[in-house]
């Protein structure tokens, strides 16, 4: 690395994130209270991700055929811009801990998973921000690999394409439900920290590519029958991942809300065993692996480098599960014992 290609990824990294933070600032969007956090506390939250990730792809269309935008510089600056992100995560980390009011006594572990639940800054929930350069920085990532592509080889193949396309039209889909992000582990249990700003700023979206990188250079054709086995893959673990997330949210919003056309059955009323609920206690986190791995398997398996990422997230996922199994068992007690003797398996049924 030399510094002028380190100046050149510092503004666009910095340019990208700064622009970002401006549209969450200004752009519309509704208002939701959060899930009550441990320290008593429900922030207020703007949910304008989605328009403005719409904003982001209009603009990169726009850019491509009317000024001759190439993303795939991003390839060309990779590893300059990660490590731009590397030294903004360190420089924001020490930031959030100067600014926090109610530091522990040690340093390190304050610096680490953070002092304060939901930081802000200017009103905009710094926790719920960090989504925004992390998802959308992954998708301009994934969108480079196609760019080089088409430059070097004059085409994109049937893989890329797919590729392409089922990445973005899941991280759109996450903005388009950003009221689910509101009930994640994170955050709604997790103080915001390095550990969650490295996560998001560098882990997801330099990591979580890994797939499409490897895809630049394919040089077998992807049969179709395999096109359509692994398309079937992505969309059955889209149904169980956005279904029981959206069955869980519908049931915090209307007990009596109605699950596979019936009213949903509960265990006195707190905990929902309808519908998927009823079958295992963490089956999006069984989806959402199935999605990453309809994806990584475009690859074939002429690497094993790509099955790195699933991998990855069911070792993230199912660690998760058991963390926020032992959060449930603390909040519920006995009713808990009671849900897990009724729905036996937490991921994969009959193994798991």
């Amino acid at each position: 690395m030399s510094w002028n290609p380190l100046a050149e990824a510092s503004l666009l990294f910095c340019g990208f994130v700064m622009l970002l933070f401006l549209g969450s600032l200004v752009l519309p969007g509704r208002k939701q209270v959060g899930a009550l956090l441990p320290n008593g506390e429900r922030p207020l939250y703007r949910l304008n991700g989605f328009l403005l990730f719409l904003l982001l792809v209009a603009a990169v269309v726009l850019g491509t055929f009317t000024f001759g935008l190439s993303l795939s510089v991003i390839y060309h600056r990779f590893w300059e811009i990660f490590a731009v992100a590397n030294i903004v995560s360190f420089v924001a980390s020490f930031w959030l801990y100067a600014k926090a009011k109610d530091k522990g006594p040690s340093f390190l572990k304050d610096y680490w998973y953070g002092a304060e639940f939901n930081p802000t800054l200017m009103g905009v929930d710094l926790k719920l921000f960090a989504y925004r350069p992390s998802l959308m920085g992954l998708a301009l990532i994934n969108a480079a690999f196609a760019y080089l592509q088409y430059e070097r080889y004059g085409h994109v193949t049937l893989a890329m394409a797919l590729y392409q396309s089922m990445t973005l039209f899941y991280l759109l889909s996450s903005f388009e439900y950003e009221n689910g992000l509101l009930s994640m582990f994170d955050m709604i249990e997790e103080k915001f920290g390095f550990m969650l700003v490295w996560g998001d700023l560098v882990l997801v979206p330099f990591f979580y590519c890994i797939p499409g990188y490897f895809l630049i250079e394919q040089s077998h054709d992807l049969p179709l029958w395999a096109a359509v086995a692994l398309v079937a893959l992505y969309i059955t673990g889209f149904w169980l991942f956005r279904g029981a997330n959206a069955q869980k949210n519908r049931f915090k919003a209307n007990p009596d809300a109605r699950i596979w056309g019936r009213r949903a059955e509960t265990l006195e009323g707190r905990l929902l065993i309808s519908g998927f609920w009823g079958i295992g206690r963490k089956l999006n986190y069984t989806g959402e692996i199935l999605i990453y791995l309809s994806w990584t398997m475009l690859n074939g398996f002429q690497s094993p480098w790509p099955y790195l990422l699933p991998l990855w997230l069911a070792s993230l996922l199912t660690h998760r599960a058991r963390r926020d199994d032992r959060r449930c068992r603390s909040k519920y007690g006995e009713l808990w014992d009671r849900y897990c003797e009724r729905v036996r398996f937490r991921m994969f049924p009959f193994l798991y």
